[in-house]
């Protein structure tokens, strides 16, 4: 029999594989895709970030109401252990500008293709195409190989490591919701995390500017406030400065179907510098040329203040605009377009080593979890801390149950 099944091969349950192999665990790791990792994959082709340098405590901070369930964890397993962790693959670190650390290669196919061989040495058995389809009667999982039929899978022990629910195309498809739901485990529904919102643009925005980048602008919804990137789509508005407040934005629209976004086009600006630069005489120039000219804003800038309306004449009221162009957010993306989700197994439903409570000997890490974080490293160091926590719990349970692997 084996001694650890691990259904999901993303990076919580291929990390909590590591280190049980290395324990000299017999350990098998099932997926329903052709290759493992593919969301972790699809990540680093723009540069994998792994985690963040800032304080812990900061860090900590980015989880929200989960903070308290990942905060142990995540102190057991700190960004430190984790580049630690990448170094001992020989995938070296760095640290850029933002905070944001990264592995040299800025890709994710090398770390995965050390981590994979590691993994092979120490007997760690991949299957892949094979999907998760159950528990039997007496609690042992079912796993279908592709063109057949469900077949048992005894082990000691089992973690599950299934993923949400965004970019199903690329393996978390949630599939496994009703088969939890069956066994009485509470889950919260999936909604998209870290995503784009819809925004009812007017058909000059969707025709001339979908596909065109805000640089350097500042973002509020309601209280809280950020700077950075968005991009323009032909359905809405997407991009880092828009993930980061995508959490409070969602959690409005659920509340009161839609929610105000504030555009400040010139951050590093006040309105009142702005003001005395607008007051200059216009003379003949169209209003685009003068906008243009005394401060600078390009064509999706100015298309932006137009689409709150007629472009105000008073320079108080215009750098007022500039500051806050308001946008209406209708609904988020789909969550088939999200970076993450939020929902999951309910946190009361696994105990401190990540057990189900009503299923003894099943763990679960990872995004299945009702956990919910911002781009930037966040979302990897967790699931890297969970699946640490993980393995830390099924060999204490092994080791409890029937003495050391064998």
């Amino acid at each position: 029999m084996l001694d650890v099944l691990i259904i999901g091969a993303g990076p919580a349950g291929l990390f909590a594989a590591d280190l049980l192999a290395a324990e000299g665990f017999a350990v098998t790791m099932v997926d329903r895709m052709p290759s493992p990792a593919r969301k972790f994959l699809m990540a680093g082709r723009g540069g994998l970030n792994l985690t963040h340098s800032e304080d812990l405590s900061a860090l900590l901070s980015r989880y929200r109401q989960a903070e308290a369930f990942l905060s142990p964890m995540i102190g057991d397993f700190p960004p430190e252990a984790l580049k630690e962790w990448c170094h001992g693959l020989g995938q070296e670190t760095f640290t850029g500008s933002s905070g944001r650390v990264f592995p040299a290669s800025m890709k994710a196919s090398p770390l995965l293709r050390a981590w994979l061989r590691r993994l092979e040495k120490n007997d760690a058995r991949l299957l892949t195409r094979h999907t998760f389809t159950g528990f039997s009667d007496d609690g042992t999982a079912m796993i279908q190989p592709e063109g057949g039929q469900p077949e048992s899978f005894p082990a000691r022990a089992t973690l599950l490591a299934l993923g949400g629910a965004s970019w199903p195309k690329l393996g978390s498809n949630a599939a496994w919701v009703p088969i939890l739901e069956s066994r009485g485990i509470g889950v919260s529904p999936f909604r998209p995390a870290n995503c784009g919102f819809r925004v009812s643009w007017s058909p000059v925005m969707k025709e001339r500017f979908a596909g065109t980048p805000l640089k350097r602008i500042g973002l509020r919804h309601g209280e809280r406030s950020v700077t950075g990137e968005a991009l323009i789509s032909q359905s809405g508005m997407e991009g880092g400065a828009i993930y980061t407040l995508s959490t409070e934005i969602r959690e409005t629209i659920e509340t009161e179907g839609s929610a105000l976004l504030h555009i400040d086009l010139r951050p590093a600006k006040t309105a009142a510098a702005l003001a005395r630069r607008l007051s200059r005489p216009r003379g003949k120039q169209t209003v685009s040329t003068y906008l243009k000219k005394t401060v600078k804003l390009n064509p999706v800038e100015q298309a932006l203040l137009r689409e709150a309306g007629p472009i105000p004449q008073d320079p108080d009221e215009l750098a007022a605009r500039i500051k806050a162009v308001p946008v209406a957010c209708e609904a988020p993306y789909g969550i088939d377009r999200a970076i993450s989700s939020a929902g999951g197994i309910r946190l009361d439903e696994v105990d401190e080593g990540l057990m189900l409570r009503k299923l003894p000997g099943v763990f679960a890490a990872g995004e299945m979890l009702d956990w919910e974080a911002p781009t930037g490293g966040y979302l990897l160091q967790a699931c890297f801390a969970m699946g640490h926590r993980a393995a830390q719990s099924l060999s204490a349970y092994l080791k409890n149950s029937k003495g050391e692997p064998e």
